[in-house]
């Protein structure tokens, strides 16, 4: 009898923590399928806004940067949404999950703030400001995938390529 209920517990045991492996699979993928969603879009306005540059439109810069701006919140807000699995280090992966969405946002607040600029010294003056936040973004993305690969191994999973 005590055989019985000591392998019911080795099962139960062992079914929970492969549930708790596979949420915290499941929700580092949820993340990247909203990160990797946003990719069509960004590389198509980066082109429209060298463009736009380049013919001094700045209100199609900021038209292109504000859709962006409100594509990179919608994802936000959806990341903020998500039940976060009850998984080793879930919580610090959600945060730089969203660290790394909000710069994403802010980088597309820094094109709206120079293509406003009311003169050219002071779009000037916000494109050096932009330039020092695009200079952080390797260290971000950096931090970010440390984090999460940091929440794989605790968890006990791999992360595709």
């Amino acid at each position: 009898m005590i055989k019985k209920i000591l392998s019911s517990l080795l099962l139960i045991t062992v079914l929970v923590s492969c549930g708790g492996k596979k949420a915290a699979y499941n929700y580092s993928q949820d993340i990247v399928m909203k990160e990797r969603s946003l990719e069509p879009a960004l590389n198509s306005t980066e082109s429209k806004i060298e463009t736009f540059a380049n013919t001094q439109q700045f209100d199609s810069i900021v038209a292109v940067s504000s859709r962006m701006e409100k594509m990179v919140q919608e994802k936000i807000e959806e990341v903020e949404k998500m039940k976060v699995p009850k998984a080793k280090h879930a919580d610090e992966f959600r945060k730089s999950a969203l660290d790394y969405f909000r710069y994403i946002k802010s980088i597309y607040t820094g094109y709206i703030r120079v293509a406003k600029g009311t003169t050219d010294e002071e779009r000037q003056a916000k494109a050096i400001e932009l330039q020092e936040l695009v200079s952080t973004k390797e260290k971000l993305i950096s931090s970010f995938q440390s984090v999460q690969r940091k929440y794989a191994e605790a968890n006990g999973f791999r992360l595709e390529k």
